[in-house]
C-alpha cells in the first residue's frame, strides 16, 4: 500500500514549513509528499505569511530531498499556460532525479483568481483537456523534432518541445466525481485517477466506473493506479485524538466518518477497507503542519498494521 502526505499550505506555511514537513515524510518512509495548489487561504484562517507557488516550492524540495515522490494534488489548469507548466514540470523533474508527478485539474475556487487577478473562466473543462493534450504532447515529442497544437484555447506552433523530463512518462493524475468526461481524461491522458475525499461508500462505484470507461475507449483498466485522499487524523488515544481535531476545527466523529481518523487501529482498518474497495494509494491530508508527531505516529503505529 502506497501512503502518501498530501499538505495544503495555503492555509499558513513558510518554505521552511512545507520543507520540515517533506523531510519528515522522507525520513518516516512514506512513498511521497504532495501539497495543493492553491493562493488563498480557505475557511477563517488568516493565511499568514501568505501562499507559497507549488512548482517553486518543489523545484527546493527536489534539491532538499533525495527518494520521495513530489508533486502536486492539484495544479488549476487556469493558474499556468500549458507551455510553461511543461517547461516547469519537465526542470522539476531534471532537479529531483526523476521524482516528479502532476496533478492537473481545472480548478474550482474563484476567490483565489479574483484576489490575485487570475481569469476564471465559467467553463474550464475545454481548458483542462487541452493542457493534458499539449503537456504530453510536449514531453512525448522526440528530440529535434517540433510539436505544434491548434486549439480553441491554446495554439502552439513550432515549438521545439523541450526540455525532456528525466523520466520517459511523467506521471500525470486526473480526478474527479463526474461520471464521463474526467474519467474520459484518464482513460485519454493519465497514469493515475484520484478520487478525493469520497463519501462513505461511494469509493468502489467510482473506481468501477472509471474501469469501465477505460475499457469503453480500449485502455486496459489495470494501466491506471487508483487513488484516494482522506484527511488523516490520528492519536495514540482517545485523547490525543480528540485534541488533535480540535486543533484543526474538526469534529471528532465527522472524521471517524469522513476520514483516516481515530487510535492508530481504527485508521489502519479504514485504509485497509478502502484497499478492498479497489484504492492502492492513498494520500493522507495532514492540516497540521507543526505536528510532526503526528506523522511519526502515523509511520510507527498505522502503517506497520497495513499488508
Amino acid at each position: 500500500m502506497d501512503l502518501r502526505i498530501f499538505t495544503e499550505p495555503q492555509q499558513g506555511a513558510t518554505y521552511d514549513d512545507i520543507l520540515a514537513v517533506a523531510r519528515a515524510t522522507e525520513e518516516l518512509g512514506f512513498d511521497a509528499f504532495f501539497r495543493s495548489d492553491h493562493y488563498l487561504v480557505m475557511g477563517d484562517g488568516d493565511g499568514l505569511p501568505g501562499p507559497t507557488d507549488a512548482w517553486t516550492t518543489l523545484a527546493g524540495l527536489a534539491r532538499e530531498t533525495s527518494r520521495i515522490r513530489l508533486g502536486t494534488l492539484v495544479s488549476s489548469a487556469t493558474f499556468r499556460h500549458p507551455g510553461v507548466l511543461a517547461i516547469q514540470v519537465a526542470q522539476v523533474d531534471q532537479m529531483s532525479g526523476g521524482r516528479v508527478e502532476l496533478g492537473l485539474g481545472a480548478g474550482w475556487f474563484p476567490q483565489e483568481h479574483s484576489a490575485y487577478g487570475i481569469p476564471f473562466p465559467a467553463k474550464r473543462f475545454g481548458m483542462l483537456e487541452e493542457q493534458l493534450a499539449v503537456i504530453t504532447g510536449l514531453w512525448e515529442t522526440p528530440v529535434g523534432a517540433t510539436f505544434d497544437f491548434a486549439g480553441e484555447h491554446y495554439t502552439l506552433t513550432d515549438s521545439p518541445a523541450l526540455p525532456k523530463p528525466v523520466q520517459s512518462r511523467v506521471p500525470v493524475i486526473v480526478g474527479g466525481h463526474g461520471p464521463r468526461r474526467t474519467p474520459a481524461l484518464a482513460a485519454r491522458y493519465a497514469t493515475e485517477f484520484n478520487v478525493a475525499f469520497p463519501d462513505p461508500g461511494v469509493l468502489p462505484d467510482r473506481i468501477e466506473n472509471v474501469r469501465v470507461v477505460c475499457q469503453d475507449a480500449g485502455r486496459d483498466p489495470d494501466d491506471l493506479v487508483y487513488s484516494a485522499a482522506f484527511v488523516v487524523c490520528v492519536g495514540k488515544d482517545e485523547a490525543e485524538f480528540r485534541r488533535r481535531a480540535e486543533a484543526i476545527g474538526r469534529d471528532p466523529e465527522e472524521l471517524r466518518t469522513n476520514g483516516i481518523a481515530g487510535t492508530p487501529a481504527e485508521a489502519a482498518d479504514k485504509l485497509a477497507a478502502a484497499s478492498e474497495q479497489g484504492a492502492t494509494r492513498f494520500y493522507l491530508q495532514v492540516l497540521d503542519l507543526a505536528d510532526l508527531d503526528h506523522l511519526e505516529l502515523v509511520a510507527r503505529e498505522v502503517r506497520p498494521q497495513l499488508s
